[in-house]
């Protein structure tokens, strides 16, 4: 479980500075159907791109820590799960979006339990191992 974690996390991490720095680079054209939405979007899409990366690197950091912080996946995982959920608002409020947006939506929650689930198994394996090392090391 601790290289699937540890894979994903990796992948997650580096997909969003990728996508992060795609919307910095470039504003509304990164945004499926939002080419023309004018300076305010644009202004707004290259921040939350620079946001982006910084999720990501968080991420990355996770990723090269031994162990992998299980609290730290699940927290990153929860705001993923968030936006996912941010998007369902904007469905129901703001009616159907492009259909990419629809299949973000469902990457968004359909992984977060994956990684609460992985998070989950390494931490018990860790803990796991520790006690099991602590009783070999006693008296």
């Amino acid at each position: 479980m601790g290289k699937a974690l540890r894979a994903l996390t990796l992948l997650m991490g580096w997909a969003c500075v990728a996508i992060g720095l795609l919307h910095v680079a470039l504003g509304n054209a990164a945004i499926t159907g939002a080419e023309s939405a004018g300076a305010t979007v644009d202004s707004w899409g290259r921040f939350m791109g620079a946001s982006f990366v910084g999720y990501g690197l968080s991420w990355l950091w996770a990723a090269r820590q031994r162990p992998i912080p299980a609290q730290a996946v699940r927290w990153l995982a929860g705001v993923f799960l968030l936006g996912g959920v941010g998007r369902l608002i904007s469905l129901a409020v703001e009616g159907e979006p492009h259909g990419f947006q629809i299949a973000l939506t469902v990457i968004e929650l359909v992984l977060p339990p994956a990684f609460f689930l992985l998070a989950g198994a390494e931490e018990r394996a860790l803990h796991g191992n520790v006690a099991g090392a602590s009783g070999a090391v006693g008296p």
